[in-house]
């Protein structure tokens, strides 16, 4: 039974659905990256479920541990999905590349497939409108403290010239000159400063001012087809405000946002903290208060990764669009 179940073909599950009779629930199974992948993708499909489908999200492999789209999901898609099984995945800079590459092709191209539009998941849990409702769910302190989506917007608009010289280098198929890893270690913001915030972002925009003048001189014939790209980039959701989510996720969850959410958590507990200290009656009350507070506040990564903040984002309602689009099409 297992391995059958390891094994799982649309046609298989096309002909379980068969076997439950007309009035059954449809189950159609999702196929995704990795196990993080599984709670952001449920988000995205309990939307759709109703008396009549109903979706099971799984990695790819339950026997072999395979992960990944490009390892797992993608040797399995012309084999396996169908109108009875789907692939969800991550764009990474798939969506953008605008089918140059195979890999590309399939992502934007197979009806079969789902992606995220923005780089990863990572990006959509660091929407900028959703990180003050993580604050709090940390923190249980709802005191607004720093401009989140201020801070974002600068940060993207000063990587945005240099982002388009990324993707227009994996445009190009010349990505080995200036990788994503190039790219992030010129975007990394540094030591995150709450007295003084947007010092770093200043950093940042230098850094970048500097390796796009580099570029420009080495590549002198690019300005027109930049350009172009520029434009394109903008009609794919890319503009200089929002570029925080196209960027690599992992980056901007680990170097951007958790750093600038650890130092406002830690003025929020803290101001929590002398607030009962200084109502407290006496030093029993002090103590059990204290305490009581410390365990009710939450880590920062779990919170983040579990907030939904996402869900209003224009991104996510592409997304939503197409999964609606799918099961119109085929019901």
């Amino acid at each position: 039974m297992h391995r059958l179940k390891d094994n799982i073909t649309s046609e298989y599950v096309s002909a379980a659905n068969r076997l439950n009779g007309k009035h059954a629930r449809r189950k159609i199974v999702a196929y995704v990256e990795a196990y993080d992948d599984i709670f952001f993708w449920r988000t995205v499909l309990s939307d759709f479920e109703d008396d009549k489908v109903c979706f099971e999200v799984m990695l790819p492999s339950r026997q072999h541990l395979t992960k990944g789209k490009k390892s797992a999901l993608m040797s399995l898609l012309k084999q396996k999905v169908g109108d009875s099984m789907i692939a969800c995945v991550d764009a990474d800079y798939d969506y953008l590349l605008q089918g140059v590459t195979a890999v590309s092709k399939e992502i934007n191209e197979n009806p079969f497939v789902f992606h995220t539009y923005v780089y990863a998941i990572e990006n959509y849990q660091c929407y900028a409108p959703g990180l003050h409702d993580v604050s709090v769910a940390v923190t249980l302190n709802d005191h607004a403290i720093f401009n989140f989506e201020e801070y974002l917007k600068q940060y993207s608009e000063a990587i945005f010239p240099l982002f388009v010289w990324n993707i227009w280098f994996y445009r190009q198929n010349h990505y080995g000159k200036f990788t994503i890893s190039d790219f992030n270690r010129v975007i990394e913001p540094g030591n995150f400063n709450l007295s003084d915030p947007y010092r770093c972002i200043s950093n940042v925009r230098h850094k970048v001012g500097r390796k796009v003048m580099q570029l420009q001189r080495e590549n002198p014939k690019a300005k027109e087809s930049w350009l172009k790209l520029k434009d394109e980039l903008r009609t794919l959701g890319v503009t200089p405000q929002t570029t925080y989510l196209f960027i690599q996720g992992h980056h901007l969850f680990d170097n951007v946002v958790v750093p600038v959410l650890k130092k406002v958590c830690d003025v929020l507990i803290r101001e929590r903290q002398r607030e009962i200290n200084r109502n407290a009656v006496h030093s029993t009350q002090r103590h059990n208060e204290l305490a009581s507070y410390s365990h009710s506040t939450e880590d920062i990564v779990p919170m983040l990764r579990r907030t939904t903040g996402y869900r209003r984002s224009e991104p996510f309602k592409r997304l939503q669009d197409d999964v609606r689009k799918f099961l119109e099409a085929h019901q």
